[in-house]
């Protein structure tokens, strides 16, 4: 009972501390401006370990979340103690700002999930609890020393062991992303990847590279956005791109499950345990981007997919999802890494629990109309049958609705249908009652749909059952629609059949 009380004023402390920070007029000068914690400009200080405040702990397989051994700069016996691996890859995680004081459960997890797919590594977990414990704007000027600290570290172990850079990975959660930048930066560049697991936001939205992760930090940086709400002086997670990769999951503003209602209904359902879990109210989306990481490790078999897109608003509408000239990649530990001069922003959907994979549809439909109808916010469902299953009743809703208009939109579904075959359209009957309604049915005619598998890079046509039009009705039944038999036809095979039957015209429109 004490144990859950003390958590309980340790979380209200925490939640203060989130609304101080949201209230400041402007944090981001204090950090930028601070002279207390400037980089370097020589490379003296790479050997001077007797600065040094964080620990570097060896986690191990069978205790992943104990500091059972500690790698102390300057020390070369503490390498052999700690049964280090120099054949092998070498993972750093960087933990965030605390409340508490303590590691939080997802160290421990990243821990084994990372033995679970690299048995015979390396695993450091950074201690820097005591800097990480304070005020957020303090604990945000502190990156600067702590990155120093894992920067001596690496390049510490790197000259005693000749350890190839290429083992060297870095990862850090929220402030720890931007530490693992400033590490990266101060050893020159030669570290392998760093991965930023949503870095934090306040202070550093407009601070300058010096300062937060960014791609020159590393051979190769991806980033995972996943808590980018409010605007960018507000926002938990850094919203601007930082790394070769930026991925935004959902949007990269709000991650499902991580509702209000969802996360009050979890911390009930454990009673007085629930309290320790009362910070997941603000750390739900944020914490996201650690088990996102966390299931590419895991989930081999289920990895999800991403796909470069100009906005998230395009991405919805289910237009950007090709694989040409690396425009899809996958989310993760198993990215492609692809390096460019600018930041390349990817997007896509996921489930609410792990394995968080979901198949990504786009659906291009013209609808025909012969008013002038027109609509908003129209509720719809769609079915997909396929070879391997089927998932019905997935709802969406369309912005916009015009009559002779093509309309395309992005649909999911969490589980491999095969090849579709059957595809069912309805329109549901919204609660704000339609002048149109009373005068006469809303009606659109539907000739066909086109549908695009984002994770096969297929296109399928689907036409109507009689090969006429199909009608579709607000409140009425499904408009049912299959794989068309011109689907089958190769694109030679159908320029020609438009040659053929159109000849001259074909392709006056198109020039």
């Amino acid at each position: 009972m004490g144990k859950e009380i003390m958590h309980f004023f340790s979380v209200w402390i925490f939640l203060v501390n989130i609304i101080e920070v949201f209230c400041t007029n402007s944090t981001t000068d204090v950090f930028v401006n601070s002279t207390t914690t400037p980089l370097p400009t020589t490379t003296e200080w790479l050997t001077d370990y007797s600065d040094i405040l964080s620990k570097f702990s060896r986690r191990t397989e069978d205790i992943p979340d104990e500091d059972m051994c500690y790698i102390e700069p300057g020390k070369p016996e503490t390498i052999r103690e700690c049964e280090f691996n120099n054949e092998t890859q070498t993972f750093i995680i960087i933990h965030g700002w605390t409340v508490t004081g303590m590691y939080e459960s997802w160290v421990a997890k990243l821990v084994t999930a990372l033995y679970e797919r690299e048995p015979s590594a390396n695993v450091i977990v950074v201690d820097w609890l005591n800097r990480a414990n304070q005020h957020y704007t303090t604990s945000a000027a502190f990156t600067k020393l702590v990155g120093r600290d894992v920067a001596k570290f690496v390049t510490w172990l790197q000259n005693e062991l000749q350890l190839p850079w290429d083992k060297i990975y870095l990862l850090g959660y929220s402030l720890g992303a931007h530490v693992a930048g400033i590490a990266g930066a101060l050893s020159n560049h030669k570290i392998s990847r760093i991965t930023g697991l949503d870095p934090a936001g306040p202070t550093f939205e407009h601070a300058d590279d010096q300062s937060t992760l960014s791609r020159d930090d590393a051979q190769f940086v991806d980033v995972l956005h996943t808590n980018t709400r409010g605007s960018p002086d507000r926002s938990i997670g850094i919203q601007r791109p930082l790394g070769h990769i930026d991925i935004y999951p959902n949007g990269g503003t709000f991650q499902p499950g991580c509702d209000i209602q969802n996360t009050l209904l979890g911390i009930a359902s454990e009673g007085l345990r629930g309290l320790q879990n009362m910070d997941q109210l603000i750390k739900c989306s944020h914490e996201r981007s650690i088990h996102l990481f966390i299931d590419s490790l895991v989930n081999m078999d289920q990895q999800s997919m991403a796909f470069r897109c100009n906005s998230k608003e395009a991405f919805n509408k289910g237009l950007c999802l090709s694989c040409r000239k690396n425009r899809c990649n996958k989310l993760g530990y198993n990215i492609t890494k692809v390096r460019s001069t600018r930041s390349t922003k990817m997007y896509l959907k996921t489930r609410d629990m792990m394995p968080y994979k979901v198949f990504h549809y786009q659906v291009k439909v013209h609808f025909f109309s012969k008013g002038k109808l027109s609509f908003t916010e129209q509720p719809l469902k769609i079915s997909l049958y396929g070879t391997h299953g089927e998932k019905e009743d997935i709802p969406f809703v369309l912005p916009v609705l015009n009559g002779n208009a093509t309309q395309s939109f992005l649909i999911t579904t969490d589980a491999d249908i095969g090849d579709l075959m059957i595809v069912k359209l309805r329109w549901e009957k919204d609660t704000i009652i339609s002048w149109s309604d009373w005068w006469g049915s809303s009606k659109f005619h539907i000739r066909k749909l086109r549908i695009k598998s984002g994770e096969k890079q297929s296109k399928v046509i689907f036409s109507s059952k009689d090969g006429g039009f199909a009608y579709l009705v607000r409140g009425g039944e499904d408009a049912e629609f299959v794989k068309s038999k011109e689907d089958n036809l190769s694109r030679k095979e159908k320029l020609m059949h438009k040659l053929k039957t159109e000849g001259s015209l074909f392709g006056k429109d198109a020039a």
